[in-house]
């Protein structure tokens, strides 16, 4: 399922839709479009508001929620449209999410910082697939290329998680899954 226009991130701060996209490039963007946008500078009254603007920004800030969207653009499918996970990433995942709780348990903070860059590790790896799979799309929006791009999504979700979970400061309350 597409994205609707008025709801596009990339649409809304007029960026290419597109995941590789430098950070500044987005805060120009979204300074660009708020001006646009305010009522003192002219702004339509039909077009985005500040709020709409704010939670596109953030949105196309975070790499995961990005790559989320961009697949959504080009019709791939939605995280809960397809739930696969690459071969043996599950079983995987829980044998070490037993281990780093055994050694934090152990060893403190210097076994959950030791987890934690691993993790920042794992999240740059597959911010690289990612970066790979998305000149695939680009070229051959297909639905196999689709699915795999939504599959090392999928596992890069696991890895977000996890680093939530690791920072000492996070709060399940806010968690979104």
């Amino acid at each position: 399922m597409s994205t609707t226009p008025q709801s596009n991130p990339f649409e809304l701060l007029g960026l290419p839709i597109q995941f590789d996209l430098e950070p500044t490039s987005i805060e120009r963007a979204y300074l660009s479009a708020l001006r646009t946008a305010h009522p003192d500078a002219g702004g339509q009254s039909d077009g985005p508001d500040a709020a709409s603007l704010n939670a596109a920004r953030l949105m196309l800030l975070d790499h995961e929620k990005r790559a989320n969207e961009y697949l959504s653009c080009l019709g791939g499918p939605s995280a809960s449209e397809l739930k696969d996970l690459p071969d043996g990433f599950l079983m995987e995942m829980m044998t070490l999410r037993q281990e780093i709780e055994e050694e934090i348990e152990a060893d403190g903070e210097a076994a959950r910082s030791t987890w934690e860059s691993w993790a920042s590790e794992q999240r740059a790896d597959y911010m690289t697939q990612i970066n790979a799979l998305c000149s695939r799309a680009d070229s051959d929006a297909d639905s196999e290329a689709l699915r795999e791009f939504r599959v090392v999504l999928n596992a890069w979700r696991y890895i977000e998680r996890l680093i939530e979970q690791l920072d000492p400061a996070y709060d399940p309350a806010h968690a979104d899954f």
